[in-house]
């Protein structure tokens, strides 16, 4: 028998300085998905706090929290009451001095089904992640839940097709990409489109390749920086789309919006019988993917400079 459709929800919501503020939003938003019909939902990343990543400071990792801890506590009461899978973004305090941008799957009996630890940690200027985030040391991740299998992934993660695919590779029908991604302001006009571009462009590219469907939730609004700098301007355009890389649904730039798509998870197993990616793989020749980088001998061999 066929699995039920689904209704997918993102929030994408601006994030004030308030950490309560912000929890009491996100838990209002969610019931209103849910309300809407929503299945799963999924906040954006770092949703309790501005984005304080745009300057380095020892005090703002008084903003981590442990997992469990108030977010989760909080959604899971959310995910019980209404019966929907909630994604949970944490900055996660997992021991004195060690921290991760993390999620966490709360089923929908309240219950923790599993937890993500961000791979894939940028350094760039107002995106000074490395500073605060240690690279997740549990793998990527295939989560069962009782509508669905769900992979999480965690914004720039989504630059690399590896942690989609491995994602897939584990059972994963359905990829989830809590984001926080903007325009530096004077970059705006420039390149600005060209960079929204790109990111709704590999996330389609994630959709087809593997045959899943993906969902990338983004925060919105201007948050100054502290230090004298532009600040950043979050660009929304929070989406859904098929294993075909359809767009069934989309948000604006710069609203706060619940993003709704209905899908259908068969349709993974119909868009993989007629694009046979999956089976078509070479894995025999893949070896040089483990390697940093590959040069070419003499003979026109390549070999591996990185060891």
């Amino acid at each position: 028998m066929p699995p039920p459709p689904l209704i997918i929800a993102l929030v994408q919501m601006a994030c004030g300085a308030g950490m309560q503020t912000n929890l009491a939003a996100a838990q209002a938003r969610v019931e209103e998905a849910a309300r809407q019909g929503a299945t799963v939902v999924c906040l954006p990343e770092l949703f309790r706090s501005p984005y304080f990543c745009q300057r380095e400071d020892p005090a703002l990792f008084d903003l981590a929290e442990s997992v469990p801890g108030p977010s989760t506590e909080a959604l899971s009461r959310v995910a019980g009451a209404h019966r929907v899978v909630i994604l949970v973004p944490v900055f996660e305090r997992r021991a004195p001095g060690l921290y991760h941008s993390s999620v966490v799957v709360i089923d929908r009996d309240g219950s923790l089904a599993g937890h993500y630890r961000k791979m894939h940690i940028p350094d760039d200027p107002a995106y000074y992640e490395k500073y605060y985030f240690t690279p997740g040391d549990s793998g990527f991740q295939a989560i069962p839940t009782q509508v669905g299998t769900i992979g999480p992934l965690i914004c720039w993660d989504q630059w690399y097709p590896e942690a989609a695919r491995l994602t897939t590779l584990k059972g994963a029908e359905m990829l989830f990409y809590p984001t926080a991604i903007g325009w530096h302001p004077s970059e705006k006009e420039r390149e600005g489109e060209a960079q929204r571009s790109a990111w709704h462009t590999m996330h389609r590219s994630h959709a087809i390749a593997n045959g899943v469907f993906v969902a990338a939730v983004n925060r919105v609004g201007h948050e100054p920086s502290t230090d004298g700098g532009d600040g950043l301007e979050f660009w929304g355009s929070s989406f859904i789309c098929d294993p075909f890389g359809v767009v069934l649904a989309e948000a604006s730039v710069e609203k706060e919006e619940i993003v709704l798509a209905e899908i259908d998870l068969g349709q993974v197993e119909e868009v993989r019988r007629h694009w046979p990616f999956l089976r078509d793989r070479r894995i025999d020749a893949y070896g040089g993917m483990t390697s940093r980088f590959l040069d070419r001998d003499d003979d026109g061999l390549c070999r591996d400079v990185s060891r």
